[in-house]
């Protein structure tokens, strides 16, 4: 079946970022059809190409998903000659993607105000720790750095305990969104100015976009949030309970209305009516009681039955998966929500497909990570180089 070419596929984004933040940003716009060119150093291709869990034959299994629906060409960028190419392939295009330290573009001849001599027209999304200005901006930043520095480090974990980490690198993938975000505004922005512009997203900012309500309750009331585990302070019931086979559920019935359904499902209608538990802020108040008397029903019954039982009575609740149970699971199934790519060596992997689903225009999964270089042959001979010029940029390691 042929894949649907998606709402950007008239749109060229060259990426030259490496890791996750400023990849990030370009699967997304690659999943929504973008032609995505990825420029990576000679010999040696973004580190993610090594990174993370690998198979049997030593392969990332992390590139696949990173560099889908993306090409792949080489170029020096620290050496005149590959500068140069660069600039010849950026003329051509509407996006420009970068996470390298602020400066670096600059130094390398690569300002956005050199590129928009050539193509005012380019957007050039620079994502980085700390931002392209500010006394932090020339510091190296991880996403960890920016998970820490954006307050959300300080909230995950026990209460009791140093802070923990989500098991996802959050603070890059929220950047690399934003980035995204910020590029389609600036593509909006480009039809009635004719102009492009630079979006300027910083890891630490994404991160802070995220924090809700935490600076406006210091500010007016002083208040600061804390670890506090799997539970949100005075948001109850909601939270991870046990069943009798060992398998977890999350039940979520904080509303007022959802939790009498969740106290009949329980046979206790009656804890409804009681004054501990009648309203949102009372039931906050006896978050820790509550919890146990939901816990001492669902430990009684598998976790199918609970989920059965409350499905049944329109209470929002579900199983803590793995990824073995997503596989599983008929409603993935169904919107195929897991899907498979292929790279041109014809090795398939499952990964997760496009969200969001437009239903006009949808995205797709067209092919997994390319092999490194894989396109620089064709994209040259399409710029007009010719193949002598592109054997002596090979003969001198510049591609």
């Amino acid at each position: 079946m042929t894949n649907p070419p998606g709402p950007l596929s008239d749109i060229r984004v060259i990426e030259m970022g490496q890791l996750i933040a400023g990849p990030f940003c370009g699967q997304l716009l690659g999943d929504l059809g973008a032609e995505v060119i990825k420029i990576e150093q000679p010999g040696a291709g973004d580190p993610m190409r090594h990174w993370g869990t690998k198979n049997d034959n030593g392969d990332s299994l992390t590139w696949p998903v990173i560099a889908r629906n993306k090409k792949s060409i080489t170029s020096d960028l620290r050496r005149a000659r590959g500068q140069e190419v660069t600039r010849k392939l950026l003329a051509t295009a509407d996006i420009l993607i970068e996470n390298f330290r602020p400066g670096t573009l600059e130094r390398w001849n690569l300002a956005p105000e050199r590129l928009w001599l050539e193509n005012p027209a380019l957007i050039v999304v620079r994502v980085s720790g700390f931002g392209q200005s500010g006394p932090y901006a020339g510091r190296a930043g991880y996403g960890s750095i920016g998970e820490a520095m954006g307050g959300l480090r300080h909230l995950i974990g026990e209460p009791d305990r140093p802070p923990a980490r989500a098991g996802v690198s959050i603070g890059d993938s929220l950047a690399g969104t934003y980035a995204a975000l910020g590029a389609l505004a600036a593509l909006h922005t480009r039809k009635s100015t004719g102009r492009g512009q630079v979006v300027d997203s910083a890891i630490y900012e994404a991160v802070l976009a995220m924090s809700e309500a935490q600076l406006t309750e210091w500010d007016a009331v002083g208040h600061q949030r804390e670890r506090t585990g799997a539970i949100l302070p005075n948001v109850a019931p909601s939270n991870v309970y046990p069943t009798a086979k060992g398998a977890e559920v999350l039940i979520a019935a904080n509303q007022d209305t959802v939790f009498r359904r969740l106290a009949a499902a329980m046979g206790r209608a009656q804890l409804a009516a009681d004054p501990r538990y009648a309203t949102h802020d009372a039931r906050g108040e006896h978050q820790a009681e509550l919890d146990q008397l939901i816990a001492g029903w669902s430990r009684e019954l598998d976790a199918d039955t609970v989920l059965e039982m409350l499905h049944e009575a329109g209470v929002p609740a579900g199983k803590v998966y793995r990824a073995e149970d997503m596989f599983a699971d008929e409603h993935f199934a169904a919107r195929s929500a897991i899907t498979h790519a292929r790279n041109r060596r014809g090795e398939e992997f499952a990964m997760q497909n496009v969200a969001p689903r437009l239903s006009g225009t949808p995205g797709s999964v067209r092919w997994a990570g390319p092999d490194l270089g894989e396109h620089t042959d064709h994209i040259l001979t399409e710029l007009g180089l010719g193949t002598a010029e592109i054997a002596s940029l090979r003969a001198t390691a510049t591609i």
